[in-house]
């Protein structure tokens, strides 16, 4: 397959109710800023990262998609995926402007739309292409009911209508202060019961002593995991905090590369393993840290925040994947949305990657590239 065309787009589509908010940031909208690369043989592949929907930014990725990448898929067999990955990542240019952040982000949205092509093209859903299918259901946990920006009393009575809808588990963020957060938590595992998981993030924003203090106390909540408790490239840390604590620790939507979670992994200082395409550059680098996991036997929870269309996918098909997120914002936006039946994510059927939109979303939801 050869590049005939490559269109860039952005869309900003409305989050659950008018705004969020976690520890660092509020938003209204979430950004998702790919591309559509059209082949000579007729086929479109769609691929796209996540943002917090701000303009400016959004429209400087879009810029490095069509003017620093897409000119390196010239004259490219499209198939070959794992080149044409180590030729943009290994490109003189590009590496010295940036080897993480706008360029990353940019390379994720090729690399999938490659992977939604190179699915496409024999007509099968990327799991299958990916190896296949390695277990008969992928649980769902609901974050969308615990943002920081939702009351105490309304945090209770939506994890408590999401376990009524069949979710079996319930992320509750935190960082606000020790006090108002356990008190929060305890009110909600006293609302689920004992029998669904209980997992918090942090978002990094608290430091050691603040993260030790409140696991000292949290420990009595049997929590699945404490996600990002501290700055996100502070190793030494959270091998303090792994070591002082019963809570698993969780982290990675913030790591940019295999060698960034080997230092995690060396460090015993993660044991939930997140991964994100958006930040690692697309599919191609999130399989093998995926492969680390597994061969450190540490279970993997691809970040959604909302790459769910993708990562379903992902954790269909690879054994190290134990849960994913449900972020429901943007699923509706594309012709095979990620869906979740009693607690339990649909097996997309759909050849390719997930990632095609909606005439309608097209229309609805998209901003200006310039």
């Amino acid at each position: 397959m050869l590049v005939k065309a490559i269109n860039p787009f952005i869309m900003h589509i409305p989050v659950t109710g008018s705004q969020i908010a976690d520890s660092t940031h509020t938003i209204s909208h979430w950004g998702v800023v790919g591309l559509e690369i059209e082949t000579r043989n007729g086929l479109c592949g769609y691929g796209f990262t996540g943002t917090h929907a701000h303009l400016p930014s959004d429209q400087l990725i879009a810029q490095c998609i069509e003017t620093c990448y897409a000119p390196l898929l010239e004259g490219e067999d499209l198939n070959d995926v794992n080149r044409i990955w180590a030729k943009m990542t290994r490109h003189p240019a590009m590496q010295w402007v940036g080897r993480a952040g706008i360029t990353t982000l940019a390379m994720a949205a090729i690399d999938i739309a490659l992977w939604d092509l190179k699915a496409k093209a024999v007509e099968r859903p990327l799991w299958s292409l990916l190896g296949g299918q390695v277990r008969d259901k992928v649980r769902a946990y609901n974050t969308d009911v615990g943002w920081l920006s939702i009351d105490d009393k309304e945090l209770v009575n939506g994890a408590m209508r999401a376990v009524q809808g069949g979710f079996t588990g319930i992320k509750v963020k935190v960082g606000s202060t020790v006090e108002r957060d356990l008190r929060r938590l305890e009110a909600v595992r006293r609302a689920i019961g004992p029998d669904v998981t209980l997992a918090v993030d942090g978002n990094g924003k608290w430091d050691l002593p603040t993260c030790m203090r409140f696991c000292k106390s949290a420990e009595g909540l049997d929590l699945l995991w404490f996600e990002e408790p501290l700055w996100h490239d502070d190793v030494k840390g959270h091998a303090q905090l792994a070591q002082s604590s019963r809570i698993p620790i969780a982290l990675g939507e913030q790591l940019y590369s295999q060698d960034a979670f080997a230092e995690f992994f060396h460090q015993n200082a993660i044991h939930w393993v997140q991964p994100d395409v958006t930040r690692m550059a697309g599919i191609t680098e999130v399989w093998r840290v995926c492969e680390m996991a597994y061969s450190h036997r540490l279970p993997v929870a691809p970040h959604a925040g909302d790459m769910s269309q993708v990562h379903v996918h992902l954790s269909y098909a690879h054994p190290a994947c134990q849960v994913l997120e449900y972020i429901p914002w943007i699923k509706d936006a594309f012709t095979d949305p990620a869906e979740v039946v009693d607690g339990y994510f649909v097996l997309p059927q759909e050849p390719g990657a997930g990632t095609t939109p909606t005439f309608e979303a097209a229309d609805q939801f998209s901003q200006p590239l310039r």
